[in-house]
């Protein structure tokens, strides 16, 4: 009875939410209540659980970054990297998509792709502001590049981190085995974004001309503030890749550099605490309850578990199927409990392949199918629902089908290209 209630409210919630009939953050938050009042899911398993309950990491360090942010904003250091973006690409929206794109592509790698769109997205806000264009494509890229991005490194996107984690992989073994395919995924998103976001690309020259004549210098309004945030951002981005020598979680890293830069810059809770988005938390909060009773029940590790076995022992077969269903799985429910729930299955499927360049292949196919998989729907990955309620809040509201129309697309094109790399690099150059 349990395993029905939770994936009835589950899927009431989700269509919820992929129709927007109401607020996603009600129907997550309803549907997290449903299942907490039938008693699926109890509160040790919802609030205190690492299987089953609320991410608090994930919920953390958004909060973190958010802060940081919100500081960050006051410096004008986004008015200064907007104009000087719009300029570098002469005014044309198309070669400034690609500019931002390349550069979240590669911030994501270096960061963890949500704390790059928070960055990125002011930035790209001011940018179409400024040529007065509509942002929604611009943001839409974006996002989708932050998960194609985030898959280099170990770092990169928090499922990299659950399976480095499970499977004793380090920061240069994702760096080494997925850059090289990251690479070759952000050249194709790039020749596809023209075709992909046709009709968003016209500008008005008088426009452009405004935008050409601007000083980004005259843009830092506080540029003593602007070298405090920097140099706790540089902190906070070291402590990040250093995660495996010192042992301190992103998210403590995040709260840490909030409360230093607060601190030292003295800023008012006014001004930075309007930077955060609390409806995105809170919708975080609800899906992770909803989710988690998916798990308790065994919903999703009975999925798992019969894509594993369907494989029998053809390690081949495995690493495509996990690819395939990885990507499906993850673009529907968030990946990062999907990959915390797949993890023990690979790591004994990985027991039955003898030969270790084939069994680590089914990490890699994990890793690729979760992470490009995110793109699939608006809820996918965390970084889609932290862009969607920047847009929201900033007056370009993106529809969970407008987002999930161009995502299924990137998803497909990025597994069909992630496909042939694995078999060449790990059965045939192997």
């Amino acid at each position: 009875m349990s395993t029905v209630a939770a994936i009835a409210v589950f899927v009431v919630a989700y269509l919820f939410i992929a129709t927007e009939k109401i607020p996603k953050m009600v129907a997550a938050l309803a549907g997290a209540g449903i299942v907490l009042a039938l008693g699926v899911v109890g509160s040790e398993d919802a609030f205190y659980s690492h299987d089953t309950g609320i991410d608090w990491d994930v919920i953390f360090l958004l909060l973190g970054m958010m802060i940081i942010v919100g500081v960050l904003r006051k410096t004008g250091v986004f008015e200064y990297v907007a104009i000087w973006a719009a300029k570098r690409a002469k005014g044309s929206p198309l070669r400034v998509m690609i500019l931002l794109v390349l550069i979240t592509a590669v911030a994501s790698a270096l960061l963890d792709n949500v704390t790059t769109i928070l960055l990125i997205a002011p930035v790209t806000l001011l940018v179409c502001d400024r040529l007065d264009i509509n942002p929604v494509p611009f943001l839409i890229a974006e996002v989708l590049a932050s998960n194609i991005g985030g898959a280099a490194t170990l770092i990169g996107d928090p499922p990299n981190i659950i399976i480095g984690s499970r499977a004793g992989l380090t920061f240069n073994d994702f760096l080494v085995n997925l850059a090289p395919i990251v690479a070759i995924e952000i050249v194709v998103l790039v020749v596809i974004l023209p075709r992909l976001f046709r009709g968003s690309f016209t500008v008005d020259p008088d426009r452009v001309a405004d935008v050409m004549a601007l000083n980004e210098r005259e843009a830092i309004q506080n540029p003593r503030l602007l070298l405090k945030s920097g140099l706790v951002l540089l902190a906070v981005f070291v402590a990040f890749v250093a995660h495996s020598v010192i042992h301190i979680e992103p998210s403590v890293v995040a709260l840490l550099g909030a409360g230093v830069l607060v601190l030292i810059s003295k800023a008012q809770p006014k001004h930075y605490l309007a930077s955060v988005e609390w409806e995105t938390l809170l919708f975080f909060a609800g899906l992770f309850v909803m989710i988690g009773a998916l798990v308790k029940t065994g919903v999703i590790g009975e999925l798992a578990k019969l894509a594993a076995d369907a494989t029998g022992g053809n390690a081949l077969l495995a690493v495509m199927l996990i690819l395939g269903v990885s990507a499906l799985l993850s673009g529907v429910i968030d990946n990062i409990p999907y990959v915390a729930t797949m993890s023990p299955l690979v790591l004994a499927l990985t027991n039955d392949i003898p030969d270790p360049t084939h069994s680590e292949a089914l990490w890699w196919s994990l890793a690729l199918g979760a992470d490009f998989g995110g793109n699939m729907t608006a809820v996918g990955a965390s970084a889609n629902v932290v862009m969607l309620g920047i847009a929201a809040r900033a007056g370009s509201r993106i529809s969970f089908w407008e987002f999930t129309k161009k995502g299924a697309v990137v998803t497909v094109v990025t597994i069909l290209v992630a496909a042939p790399y694995l078999w060449l690099r790990y059965f045939v150059l192997a």
